[in-house]
Parts: C-alpha cells; sequence; structure tokens
C-alpha cells in the first residue's frame, strides 16, 4: 500500500513584530522574555519557557543580521539571503527609523557628533528610554544626516529615495536635519512647552521659504542651509520700525482694520510698536550665525510672552498677524514687499504654531 504525501518547502523568513519592538526597544534576550511571558503568550500557546526562550533568541538573530541592511535600505530590497515580502520590509524599515519623542526633544538642533553622543547616557535616565534605543536613534539621524547634507533636489525626496521611509517621516528626518545644520536652540525652559512636532511643522516652512532652494532648485544642500543673501537682505526691513512715520502709518493701518474684531484691541494698540520693533528686529539680527540659533528662542521672547501675557485668544493673535502683513503693502514708503512676504509668510506661521494659548 502506497501512501501520497504533499510536501510544501518555504523560507520565508518569519517576523514577529512584538519581538522586534522589543529588540528595537533595546530590551535583552532575558527581558524580552520576561515582558513576552508576562503578556500571557505561553497561556495563549500552549508553548514551555525553553521553546519561548529558543523563539525570542531567533529572531534577535534575525534581527541583528538584518541591522546591517537596514542601515541602507534599498540594500534590504535587493538582497536575496532573506526572503521577506515588500510589505514587511517596508514595516521593518519604518520602526527601525522611527524615534520617541521624548528622545528627539532632547537632541534636536544639537549637533550630531561625538560630543552629543556622550550625553545619551544621561538622555536615557532622563526619558526612561533605554540606552541601546538612545544609540539606535541617535545613529539613525546622524546616518541620514551624513548622506543627504549635500545633496541636491529636495531634502525629502532624497531622504525617501536613500532611506525609503514614509512620506511623513521622511519630513521628520528633514525637520532633524535641517535643525542640526543651523543648530537651532530648542532646549532653553522657555521653549519645553513646545513638542517635536512644533519645531518639524516650522521647519518645513523656512525650508520651502528661507533655504537656498527655495529660490534656486539646481544647487547642492539646497534645502539644508539658509539663503545667506535673504537673510542678508532682512536687515532692509528695518526702516519699518526705524523711521517714524512708516512705523506710524503701520499702527494706524493695522488698528483701522481691527477696530471692533479683537477682543484685546486696546492691548494690542497700545503694545503694537513694542510687538511691530521685535518682529522686524529678530529679521535684522538673522545675518548672525548666534542669532539665527536663537530664532524660536526670540520669537517667544518678542512676541509670545508680550501676547501671552496679556491673554490674546488664538484667533485675535492670528486677525493681528495677517492684517500686521498685509498692512505693509498699502505703506507707500516701503520699497521691499517681496522681502517682506518672504519673510512674513513664515514667520507667521511659525508664529501661530508656537502662539498655545
Amino acid at each position: 500500500m502506497t501512501s501520497e504525501l504533499d510536501i510544501f518547502v518555504g523560507n520565508t523568513t518569519l517576523i514577529d513584530e512584538d519581538v522586534y519592538r522589543l529588540w528595537l526597544d533595546g530590551y535583552s534576550v532575558n527581558d524580552a522574555v520576561a515582558l513576552r511571558v508576562r503578556s500571557g503568550i505561553l497561556e495563549q500557546t500552549g508553548a514551555t519557557a525553553a521553546v519561548l526562550q529558543s523563539d525570542t533568541m531567533d529572531h534577535y538573530r534575525t534581527f541583528h543580521m538584518l541591522e546591517r541592511l537596514l542601515h541602507a535600505p534599498p540594500k534590504l530590497l535587493h538582497q536575496l539571503i532573506f526572503q521577506i515580502p515588500p510589505s514587511r520590509q517596508a514595516l521593518l524599515i519604518e520602526r527601525y527609523y522611527a524615534f520617541d519623542e521624548a528622545f528627539v526633544r532632547e537632541v534636536l538642533g544639537k549637533k550630531l557628533s561625538k560630543g552629543t553622543k556622550k550625553d545619551l547616557d544621561d538622555i536615557s535616565t532622563k526619558t526612561g528610554i533605554t540606552l541601546k534605543s538612545c544609540r539606535r536613534q541617535f545613529d539613525n539621524f546622524k546616518r541620514v544626516f551624513k548622506v543627504v547634507e549635500e545633496m541636491r533636489g529636495s531634502l525629502v525626496d532624497n531622504i525617501q529615495q536613500h532611506f525609503l521611509l514614509s512620506d511623513r517621516l521622511a519630513r521628520d528626518y528633514a525637520a532633524i536635519v535641517f535643525f542640526a545644520n543651523n543648530r537651532f536652540e530648542t532646549g532653553k525652559k522657555k521653549l519645553q512647552y513646545l513638542s517635536f512636532g512644533d519645531f518639524a511643522f516650522c521647519a518645513e516652512l523656512m525650508i520651502q521659504n528661507w533655504t537656498l532652494g527655495a529660490v534656486d532648485s539646481q544647487v547642492d544642500d539646497m534645502d539644508v542651509d539658509l539663503d545667506k543673501e535673504f537673510l542678508q537682505d532682512l536687515k532692509e526691513l528695518k526702516v519699518l520700525v526705524a523711521d517714524k512715520d512708516l512705523l506710524d502709518l503701520h499702527k494706524s493701518l493695522v488698528c483701522t482694520a481691527l477696530r471692533g474684531k479683537l477682543s484685546v484691541f486696546s492691548e494690542m494698540e497700545a503694545n503694537f510698536k513694542n510687538l511691530s520693533r521685535g518682529l522686524v528686529n529678530v529679521a535684522a539680527k538673522l545675518t548672525h550665525n548666534k542669532d539665527v540659533r536663537d530664532l524660536f528662542v526670540d520669537l517667544v521672547e518678542k512676541f509670545v510672552e508680550p501676547c501671552r501675557s496679556d491673554h490674546w485668544p488664538l484667533n485675535d493673535v492670528r486677525l493681528f498677524l495677517n492684517q500686521y502683513s498685509a498692512s505693509v503693502h498699502s505703506l507707500d514708503g516701503f520699497r521691499h514687499q517681496a522681502l517682506w512676504d518672504r519673510y512674513m509668510g513664515t514667520l507667521r506661521g511659525c508664529l501661530l504654531r508656537l502662539y498655545h494659548d
């Protein structure tokens, strides 16, 4: 008597998402096993502790072998050793390059160097993120920065092309690269209320409007470096507050347009000149690297805090900034309208994001 037996042989690499998360979070095999036991997996599967230990070790070995490919994601797509479906490859890459909000806030704007890496012990203690995970995230930031910092073309597109990240994650990395290159201060106490998302929003506006790429799409590192000629030209805006007649006319135009529309009209009218001087002087100082680095500190000190102390609702801030920006076009003696629009278009968006009433 003969019997027929169908045999199927496959070599698809199995990826357990939960174990991958534990590995990415920096847990040792033993800690990962303990966490899996605590999740109730032994009862759910009927497996023994020894099998669970072996399974976890096997997954960790696989992740360690995959890691060198994850450092250059296109290699993961083209290698033949690990048979991983495309959807699984995308998941591996996206999660490997994902980062913790608490971690990125600690390093945002700092130089991605050995000096900062030495601080990772303290950051790990402060945030509760394992040191191993902190190192992975820091090394990812540094790796992406090194690859794209001097490339031509869109920063987001270059990151997506070389690291195969989703659009949202690529935009976040573009913000990280932009902040690291320009060394914006984000760690001061008065800036702690701001999230990474707040800074990333502002970075995107600045990349679109204040970089070399905003005027020339063929230059190297076009989305990384601020347009120095534009920053130099911003000194021309100082006439808006240095010329008393222009300042008075600007105030008159804004007050006439907003009378009866703001709940804080009297506060705005009394403080207009100080607010205008603050916004224009921020522009005039951006020729110096230190003042570029202190941009967000200055915006909070010169505009956000004064408005907050007078209890401006967010909608009043929006109405004021819109009218403040638009009224300049009615100043006959002012000759730098395009420069003003390039500056205030971005600044208005940033200030609205920074203002938490």
